[in-house]
């Protein structure tokens, strides 16, 4: 009899995820026992990801630098990979914008719905603390992303996978600076890094035997909590506006990978399917990165060399499907309650300022929300009606979370393949 294949094994693990929490949602101590029985499988399924994640990204990164034998690769990667990224985060702000404006969900909110919405989540501590949180990056100076790029200390900065970019600065530097010394000097340490990448790598297969089971618990957990059916539908016009966005979004990856990389669609989607399933359960961009790694090296055929620097920068920086979410959620906001705000200029400057709160944004849930006030309040929107603003669209956010994460990780992985492609490091899959 055939293994069945891992994506096929997170497939049913969601489905039975899914039924399970519809089922706990008849018992009034459904909700208990998800929270203390089957939400704790889940949170120690993604710990473990991460606890995994800089480990990885220090071994990978250090040994793709390592044998690219010249620095003058290494910066033509480095350009290739930002302009990538951040070309595909423009056309995805252009999708959103585009979508929120010919379909106008904001218009088919009732004011009833409003208010109800303004009494049940404008006060809730989730919101207050996103305001506050965006009101931090706010006040500071705007070269601040720069500096907090540059680590004070190495270890501090591995301790915390919210400051992933100052791991991969450190890791870069100390990579470059092997390349710089005699390669006599360097080999021990190379050999050190090269060792604790496949151990690492081993690691990872063994945690994705927990997946299905995972996947099961996170979207049990997921279902349980979101119990508020009746506002569920009433945003159904604004939740469809973003998911016809990050559809088109994956069509427009698809089209890339077809015409550059001469390779199927299908075939990608194949392969990265784990991925974008993990993706979808722990709405982590960071979480789900050693998957994503191993996925496209071993199942796409980037070569390590590309993928251990794209994928770790992508998943700090690239943040197409949360960047398309905040110009449809700050659009539908406005018609909602500042109608009088919806001007081009406002438009534009909800591109820009989309594009540059997405550098640096942390890869973790919910961390869209803090981007999203960011953008309000780049566009002047009226301070007191902030909360209400983030009310609208509270009860949606962590599914539509759970989908844009799947449209990041998948940007992640066609920027690989297309840089890869372009290197010349773009070979067959290395397992059957």
């Amino acid at each position: 009899m055939k293994k069945l294949a891992l994506h096929w094994k997170i497939v049913i693990g969601m489905v039975l995820g899914v039924l399970l929490g519809f089922s706990l949602l008849q018992f009034e101590s459904g909700p208990t026992l998800a929270r203390n029985w089957i939400e704790p499988i889940g949170n120690i399924f993604v710990r473990m990801l991460k606890l995994i994640a800089v480990p990885l990204i220090i071994a990978s990164l250090i040994k793709g630098i390592s044998d690219l034998k010249d620095i003058a690769k290494f910066k033509s990667m480095g350009i290739k990979t930002v302009i990538t990224y951040v070309m595909t985060t423009v056309f995805a702000i252009t999708i959103g914008l585009s979508s929120v404006n010919l379909f106008k969900p904001g218009e088919g909110i009732s004011q009833e719905t409003i208010t109800h919405l303004k009494e049940t989540y404008a006060s809730s501590s989730k919101i207050q603390d996103r305001i506050s949180e965006a009101e931090n990056q706010q006040n500071q100076g705007p070269l601040q992303f720069v500096v907090d790029m540059v680590p004070d200390n190495a270890f501090k900065a591995m301790s915390n996978n919210k400051m992933m970019l100052q791991v991969i600065f450190f890791t870069i530097c100390l990579g470059l600076s092997m390349l710089l010394v005699p390669e006599k000097e360097a080999r021990p340490l190379k050999k050190f890094f090269d060792s604790l990448n496949s151990v690492v790598l081993k690691l990872v297969d063994l945690i994705m035997l927990l997946a299905p089971v995972a996947v099961l618990s996170l979207l049990t957990t997921v279902i349980v909590n979101t119990n508020d059916s009746a506002i569920l539908v009433a945003l159904m016009k604004y939740v469809g506006v973003v998911v016809l966005g990050l559809l088109l979004m994956i069509c427009f990856y698809l089209i890339l990978i077809s015409v550059y990389t001469k390779k199927s669609p299908i075939w990608f989607l194949k392969q990265i399917s784990p991925a974008q399933l993990l993706a979808f359960s722990t709405s982590s961009s960071a979480a789900t990165l050693p998957v994503t790694m191993e996925r496209v090296e071993a199942h796409i055929g980037v070569d390590k060399e590309v993928s251990s620097f794209v994928l770790p920068v992508g998943a700090t920086i690239n943040m197409d499907g949360t960047s398309l979410y905040q110009a449809v959620a700050a659009v539908f906001i406005m018609q909602v309650l500042w109608p009088d705000g919806l001007g081009f200029s406002n438009q534009l400057i909800i591109i820009i300022t989309a594009l540059l709160a997405s550098i640096g944004s942390a890869a973790v849930p919910g961390a869209g929300m803090v981007m999203l006030v960011i953008v309000l309040d780049s566009i002047g929107f009226p301070k007191e009606l902030l909360p209400i603003g983030l009310a609208l669209i509270f009860a949606v956010d962590r599914p539509l979370d759970m989908l844009r994460t799947v449209v990041n990780v998948t940007g992640d992985a066609c920027v690989a393949m297309l840089i890869a492609k372009s290197e010349g490091k773009l070979g067959k899959p290395n397992v059957k």
